[in-house]
């Protein structure tokens, strides 16, 4: 189980998540989001792959971003086609493909994306792209038909550590490799509390998850 802290904003917060070694970091580039990052990413340690996300943008305007900050992969947070998806593949990154979930979905539209990204993320469906604090129905995963690995996210938070073990348990939980972490481990928009952080991955570490 990988974790992936997202919603990085701050140089000094960045570094002192960087300090927990999640396995990726996510930095916000969509302007309307409070977590929109418009700045330089501090130097991190290379195993820490530093993922952008991006909300319907253009291919020069990711491919900008990819090359400005050294992106290892990118986050597609809106209606993003196939075409786009393999665009980006080429450019030799990881290529995340996120859709959003309430109390169903129809897993049909996976169909077109097999091939062209790397990973789904599950998020909460909500009044924004990301980051709406409040997890979906995950029984709805019991459906998932594909073979391809998929991020859990969604409102994801201290509280819902319980939840999570049994989750873990499940047989749809097989092929979650990584847990999107963002709102609710903040003291402020984009402002991450290290210690509930801390205290997350010690409680996953104490039930066997290799995180």
């Amino acid at each position: 189980m990988k974790l992936k802290i997202c919603g990085m904003k701050n140089e000094s917060n960045i570094l002192n998540v960087a300090d927990l070694n999640p396995s990726y970091m996510g930095f916000i580039f969509y302007e309307k989001s409070p977590r929109y990052f418009n700045s330089i990413i501090p130097e991190v340690p290379e195993h820490i792959k530093k993922i952008g996300v991006f909300v319907n943008a253009t291919y020069d305007f990711i491919r900008g971003k990819v090359e400005k900050h050294n992106l290892q992969g990118v986050q597609l947070h809106g209606e993003e086609s196939p075409e786009l998806c393999k665009r980006l593949q080429d450019l030799d990154i990881i290529v995340l493909k996120v859709f959003s979930i309430k109390n169903q979905f129809d897993f049909k539209v996976l169909d077109q994306y097999e091939t062209v990204c790397d990973y789904y993320l599950f998020d909460t469906k909500g009044k924004e792209p990301g980051g709406n604090g409040y997890t979906f129905n995950w029984n709805v995963l019991k459906k998932y038909p594909s073979s391809k690995p998929y991020f859990l996210s969604g409102g994801i938070g201290p509280k819902e550590i319980e939840s999570l073990l049994l989750f873990f348990k499940r047989p749809e939980s097989d092929l979650c490799c990584a847990l999107d972490l963002n709102s609710k481990f903040e003291t402020a928009a984009g402002i991450k509390d290290i210690t509930k952080l801390k205290a997350f991955k010690q409680k996953l570490i104490a039930n066997n998850y290799d995180v």
